[in-house]
């Protein structure tokens, strides 16, 4: 499963953030899957997508960061999941 996550720096305080990043990586358990990020311009959030087959796993990660982000988990299809999906 798909999920798109949205992080909310808080503070808006992302130096500290990619700080940690650099020291420690993701500090993801074993099954969940990075698959692309994007940051806004104004350094405010942070927009992931991550694939698991379980959410307990998400909630397990954002564990290890969540003195630094506020987290949203939404499950998503890609485009050709949900075509198929509207056959």
């Amino acid at each position: 499963m798909l999920y798109m996550v949205i992080e909310r720096f808080k503070n808006r305080d992302a130096k500290a953030v990619y700080r940690r990043f650099r020291e420690s990586g993701r500090m993801m358990p074993d099954g969940l899957g990075y698959v692309a990020s994007w940051v806004e311009t104004s350094h405010d959030r942070c927009f992931q997508v991550m694939e698991c087959d379980d959410e307990a796993l998400l909630h397990r990660w954002a564990d290890n960061w969540r003195d630094l982000v506020d987290f949203e988990f939404v499950p998503v299809f890609t485009g050709v999941e949900m075509a198929e999906t509207m056959r």
